[in-house]
């Protein structure tokens, strides 16, 4: 028996369509996987279930869950339902919790709006839910800030089944989380599916996810449902070219012409950064922790070299230090022959690396058109022909030299990721820091930004630190890697190497926590060879 059953759901937000004749049924105890691109109406469609859409949304059809239709109810009616029936995890945890908040009020929140408890007893409550989710080490009275990617993401959690809803709705919630992380929640989501008797609704663009823990999988393009069915069975016959083609970019390997030449570029020798912490006596000594410990390593020119571990193993601190925004407490660290140090970094050496961040619409001023953007970085090398340069660099990333007079909203994610990384390109640099570059990317978007990368590699012959939690990528695009744990480098050689025969423990834990398709699974695929 279906607990949630959407039938011809359709909507247009200011009369552009959206959404057309989206239908499915989702059962009690089990997790529908719904993907598909940016853009195709994944999200769309659960804010609408929710009743959280934009002004200027019309909705139609159906979307029945115990005799009601939730798109047919008022906005009294759906806070009654909103945490209590239906729960909701979003993409980014930071945002969906209120920072002068402590995450023992925000879980337990819900429980007083709901009136499912009074204030002390929500309390208690909240510290079984947090426990539920395996935070039984924290205390309430922390604050998101205070907390890593992955453990604010079971925050969310917690608050999402507070009150032991019956359907929960997962939008891309490991999109930011490194491997170990990942498997955790998932693991969590699929034992709170079969423990608390809901459904899940699960959201996302990796297929990898879907297969190891979903039951039934429905793939969307523009706004409709182009395929469905048990996740094996699709997995196996893909039916419809647009899944086919998702499936041949989900293991997309770009083709790199590049050979590292044997000149260093970026020598890290030693490097070691301390932070000291808060005292947790009036008298105690402080705490330090450790972020960067002896860390030693050589870039070479036209190489790639990837750089992976959980969050908090210190990768954050080493890049920035790398970038000489922050300082070292022992060690140095010299970028073509010359010292890097913080707050002392000439323009010239400064404009030899540049860095592409995760999230490009957050790293842009939206203020501002793509030509100011772009050219940004002429402060350090200033260039009388900026607006030819700027054209030669959007052009040189598949872009148009017409887009620089638009506005960094009228892009997709993938194009904004392009324009990120001509901004990165517009002095020339030798050395690009790519951190997490991709890992917010759909799969076809995301095999367009590593074809991209490969193709000016081999044309500008430049460097990448290639900074990752998506194991499979930086197995595709990098030369060497570096597996980093607790401040520490742990295991450290050619690509191929460490992943087919990893010798330290940990690299074995970070490999066999990343999600994978099964083989057997993608015999159609290897028969009829790439699709896209």
């Amino acid at each position: 028996m279906s607990l949630l059953s959407v039938e011809d759901l359709g909507l247009t937000i200011h009369g552009t369509p959206i959404l057309d004749g989206v239908s499915f049924d989702l059962p009690v105890g089990q997790v529908l996987g719904l993907v598909g691109e940016s853009g195709s109406g994944k999200s769309m469609t659960s804010l609408a279930l929710m009743g959280l859409l934009p002004r200027g949304a019309q909705v139609s059809g159906q979307a029945h869950m115990d005799g009601r239709d939730l798109l047919a109810l008022d906005e009294r009616s759906l806070c009654g339902i909103r945490g209590k029936e239906i729960g909701m995890i979003f993409q980014e945890p930071m945002t969906a919790l209120n920072p002068v908040r402590t995450i023992g009020d925000q879980v337990a929140e819900t429980l007083v709006i709901h009136g499912a408890a009074s204030r002390a007893g929500a309390r208690a409550m909240a510290r079984d839910r947090l426990d539920r989710v395996g935070l039984s080490d924290f205390p309430m009275d922390r604050f998101p800030h205070e907390l890593s990617g992955g453990q604010r993401q079971r925050v969310c959690i917690a608050m999402a089944v507070a009150l032991r809803p019956r359907l929960l709705i997962a939008d891309e919630p490991t999109t930011a989380l490194d491997v170990t992380t990942q498997a955790q929640i998932l693991d969590l989501l699929k034992g709170l599916v079969e423990e608390e008797d809901m459904a899940l609704l699960l959201i996302t663009h990796d297929l990898a996810v879907v297969a190891g823990v979903a039951d039934h999988v429905a793939v969307m393009q523009a706004g409709r449902i182009v395929e469905d069915g048990p996740t094996e069975q699709l997995f196996r016959t893909r039916r419809h070219d647009y899944t086919r083609q998702l499936f041949a970019a989900s293991s997309h390997q770009p083709r790199r012409d590049t050979r590292p030449s044997a000149q260093p570029l970026l020598q890290v020798e030693g490097a070691v950064r301390s932070y000291t912490l808060p005292r947790r006596h009036l008298f105690g000594p402080a705490p330090q922790l450790h972020a960067v410990r002896d860390v030693s390593f050589t870039l070479h020119e036209g190489e790639s070299l990837g750089l992976v571990g959980e969050s908090g193993c210190g990768k954050s601190t080493l890049t920035r230090a790398i970038l000489g925004l922050e300082p070292l407490q022992a060690g140095r660290i010299t970028l073509n022959g010359q010292r890097v140090e913080a707050g002392r970094m000439p323009p010239a050496l400064r404009a030899q690396v540049q860095v592409v961040f995760q999230d490009p619409y957050g790293s842009f001023n939206p203020r501002h058109r793509v030509e100011r953007l772009v050219a940004e970085p002429f402060h350090l090398a200033p260039a009388p022909n900026r607006r030819d340069r700027v054209a030669q660099a959007l052009v040189d990333v598949g872009l148009k030299p017409a887009d620089m007079d638009k506005y960094i909203h009228e892009f997709s994610g993938g194009q904004r990721q392009r324009i990120a990384i001509a901004r990165a390109l517009i002095i020339r640099p030798k050395l690009i820091v790519l951190d997490e570059a991709v890992s917010a990317l759909d799969v076809r978007v995301r095999a367009q930004i590593l074809d991209l990368l490969a193709d000016l590699q081999g044309r500008m012959g430049l460097s990448y630190l290639f900074i990752s939690h998506d194991l499979s990528v930086v197995r595709a695009v990098t030369d060497r890697v570096m597996v980093m744990k607790a401040g520490e480098i742990v295991e450290n050689g050619a690509t191929g190497a460490i992943f087919d025969n990893p010798r330290h423990e940990y690299t074995r834990q970070l490999i066999a926590a990343t999600p994978r398709i099964p083989p057997n699974w993608r015999e159609r695929e290897e028969n009829e060879g790439t699709l896209v």
